[in-house]
């Protein structure tokens, strides 16, 4: 299944869903951000995805880190609430989704790192690469508040 982002853009299709999820920013010991190249957009992303009915959201963030890069994580704080509504996702399935994203950070505990059947390539990239690499703008946006080391969430 592939998906396109859309992003204040007057022709994009009509949301039919709201998911709920959750995604993290997990560094390692050089301050290295973990990314994964997405097999369904060929984008570059912070791991995360969809809550399920038995998840908390940290806890959806902890078990989407696991599924999709084999890595055991622990949150650590908070990076911020993303809703807008002008971010819309659309499937090849039909779906048409409006996400609610909470963005965590986290810190490594243990797993080897594994590419998943959701991304294609998966690396640590250090900050000052994070330009030269494609990516959606909601996805740079997290990426440069947890950068920005604020005090507080953002909350949007």
């Amino acid at each position: 299944m592939t998906r396109t982002e859309f992003y204040d853009d007057p022709t994009a299709p009509e949301p039919n869903s709201l998911v709920v999820a959750a995604s993290a920013v997990v560094c390692d010991e050089i301050g290295r951000i973990l990314l994964q190249r997405r097999a369904d957009s060929g984008l570059w992303a912070l791991p995360g995805g969809g809550m399920e009915m038995t998840d908390s959201l940290p806890g959806c963030a902890v078990r989407e880190v696991k599924e999709e890069t084999g890595l055991d994580i622990e949150i650590t704080g908070l990076v911020g609430t993303y809703t807008d509504p002008r971010h819309v996702i659309a499937y090849s399935d039909g779906e048409v989704r409006r996400q609610f994203n909470v963005c965590f950070q986290a810190r490594i505990t243990g797993g080897d790192l594994t590419i998943s059947d959701e991304s294609t390539e998966l690396r640590f990239v250090a900050p000052a690469e994070l330009d030269s690499l494609d990516m959606h703008h909601t996805q740079r946006l997290r990426l440069t508040h947890y950068l920005e080391g604020r005090r507080t969430p953002y909350l949007g």
